[in-house]
């Protein structure tokens, strides 16, 4: 039977970050270098992997998705972000509410399941180098990146689905700047018991099993490490868990910081600081901290730097 919703309200107005008028033109201007930054670093990454054959290997695999991953999550609320500093009423729609709110569930989901995806990876990598080949086939991280987008699109879908059930009266005021969850469920008018159930249980398995599978994996490289005879083995497998490990650091460690915490602490510019940690500074800093960490990106680019320069070079006829 279809679902019909049965919301009074057609449109939303989303608080964004800050209610002064003189913060809005520098707040503009931050986010949009922010927003220009995430989204040329990611296309290089993406391109500069595509473009070399010696990159085409499991590691940098889970990293073409990652940047794809960040690229599309970047997109889904920073153009919509920037209008809201050039207009008087940040409005939105409720069908582009709740499409927003299922790309940002989807992106967020898929990011925690290819971070996880990236630890395996290294693990079996520094654990199991004899057994790599066979473990870490293109069959398997093919698995692992569907099982990744199909878990991720469950999840956007049930969450975009019960919040679709809700009804909205007539408080249409976001206290947010974007359609997030729980600043949604607290302008209902009927009850939010299915959907806070609904997302402590998704939220929380994400949650606990990609953290426990990364905890688990760095917990058996490092005491692979610790029996490594030379130091040459400890520095190559530092340099190559070392940009992964401050990804999952800032990604988990900004996303704890904005929705666990108790009740009565934190206000709601502290919510919004540490969320544009996570929506728009992460997804800026990732191709940064993979390429200015990895010899193997920075040669690439370097050779890819180098072919579109002869490409350019005009041909001189004899």
């Amino acid at each position: 039977m279809a679902v019909e919703n049965v919301s009074a309200v057609t449109e939303f107005i989303l608080m964004g970050l800050t209610d002064q008028p003189e913060l809005q033109l520098p707040l503009f201007f931050l986010f949009l270098v922010n927003y220009v930054v995430t989204v040329v670093g990611n296309l290089i990454l993406i391109n500069v992997i595509c473009l070399n054959n010696h990159l085409h290997i499991p590691m940098y695999f889970f990293l073409f998705n990652l940047s794809f991953i960040d690229l599309c999550y970047s997109s889904v609320f920073t153009p919509k972000m920037l209008m809201s500093f050039n207009s008087e009423r940040n409005i939105i729609s409720f069908a582009g509410c709740m499409a927003q709110l299922f790309f940002f569930c989807f992106f967020v989901s898929c990011e925690c399941y290819v971070l996880t995806a990236m630890a395996y990876d290294r693990y079996v990598a520094i654990c199991k180098p004899l057994l790599y080949s066979v473990t870490m086939t293109p069959q398997v991280c093919s698995l692992l990146m569907s099982g990744s987008y199909v878990m991720g699109f469950a999840g956007a879908m049930a969450h975009t689905g019960y919040m679709i059930r809700l009804t909205f009266c007539d408080s249409s005021v976001i206290n947010h700047y974007m359609c997030d969850i729980f600043p949604l469920l607290q302008l209902s008018c009927s009850s939010t018991y299915a959907n806070e159930l609904l997302a402590s249980i998704i939220v929380d398995t994400v949650v606990i099993v990609s953290s426990l599978i990364i905890c688990i994996s760095y917990a058996l490289i490092l005491f692979n490490i610790l029996h490594m005879p030379s130091a040459k083995g400890w520095s190559k497998a530092f340099s190559t868990c070392g940009s992964h490990l401050v990804t999952v650091g800032l990604f988990y460690g900004s996303g704890l910081l904005t929705y666990v915490k108790p009740s009565s602490a934190g206000s709601l510019g502290q919510e919004n600081f540490f969320s544009v940690l996570y929506t728009n500074v992460v997804p800026m800093l990732n191709p940064l901290i993979y390429s200015l960490r990895n010899k193997d990106i920075k040669l690439a680019l370097k050779n890819t730097l180098k072919r579109i320069r002869k490409r350019a070079e005009p041909v001189v006829l004899p």
